[in-house]
């Protein structure tokens, strides 16, 4: 059953345009959610940076007696939409709830740069990490984040880099292409047909990169290879049964794995504490593992 908070945003989302619309216009689409983030009530951080990545634009928040650390969060929005901009308001949350440095990646988005830009992207920030942090006061643990396509990016970069990050937190991650998942027929609340298999549209260069562990990382050999991950799912979320699935595969593999299902809840709704009362205690949840693995 639907919560009354995650009804409401069911219907509203079905007056909205949906992507596979073929009058749908991602620029403009990115251009209303970074004017309704711009006006959204955001927090204060002690420090707020804009820095360049060696060419990767990101965004560094630095809250106030921070612990050392610092949490690389990537932005959900099907790989398509969304930047730091729009996602500004939940990083401070993020930098103020766990009392780490939060370094908000604006990585290429596809269509104008599809597969491997994204986790090339993520990769050079990590490489300008590694050489920056000192200097900047990032010394101790660094962790992966992500919520939706953020959080195949976030999975994506610690397989990649086994050994680099203390834990992953994954917010509904959005793993699968071949959208195989019952979910995606009893979940799917608040999207349309076709929506899921739009944004692997976009995202991938060739079919053949629908078969790349970068990209579809369920098929990857070294799953293995994590750190302590925490796996967030939606009741109400064609996403929710590839993350599970992924949480099993991880405990069958060794690694140290906490998932939690948020009954009554639909997709995206970490990013709006103040539309879905779910939100908050999400948040700190995730803070709390990552704060678990110093």
């Amino acid at each position: 059953m639907l919560f009354p908070e995650a009804q409401r945003a069911v219907t509203e989302a079905r007056d909205a345009q949906s992507v596979t619309d073929p009058a749908f216009d991602h620029v403009a689409e990115r251009a209303r959610d970074r004017a309704a983030a711009l006006a959204a009530p955001r927090e204060d951080v002690a420090e707020v940076h804009d820095v360049d990545a060696d060419g990767v634009a990101c965004r560094l928040y630095l809250p106030a007696e921070r612990r050392p650390g610092v949490i690389v969060h990537l932005h959900g929005g099907g790989f398509v939409l969304n930047d730091i901009e729009v996602h500004d308001p939940a990083a401070r949350r993020l930098a103020n709830r766990s009392g780490v440095a939060v370094l908000s990646v604006d990585y290429r988005r596809p269509p104008e740069h599809r597969f491997p830009a994204a986790p090339d992207d993520v990769d050079t920030v990590l490489g300008w990490l590694d050489r920056e942090s000192p200097a900047r006061g990032l010394v101790g643990p660094a962790y992966a984040h992500g919520d939706s396509a953020g959080a195949n990016l976030a999975l994506v970069a610690a397989l990649r880099h086994p050994g680099r990050f203390a834990a992953v937190a994954l917010i509904y991650p959005f793993l699968d292409p071949s959208q195989a998942f019952d979910s995606y027929a009893s979940g799917a609340e608040g999207f349309a047909a076709g929506e899921a298999a739009w944004y692997w549209q976009q995202y991938a260069g060739s079919p053949a990169d629908l078969e790349d562990p970068d990209l579809a990382p369920l098929r990857s050999d070294r799953l293995g290879t994590l750190p302590p991950t925490l796996v967030i799912t939606a009741e109400h979320d064609p996403l929710r049964d590839e993350g599970e699935h992924l949480a099993r595969r991880l405990a069958q593999e060794g690694v140290t794995v906490t998932a939690t299902r948020y009954l009554g809840q639909v997709h995206g709704f970490w990013r709006h504490p103040g539309v879905f009362p779910s939100a908050d205690p999400l948040m700190v949840q995730v803070t709390g593992f990552l704060g678990l693995h110093r």
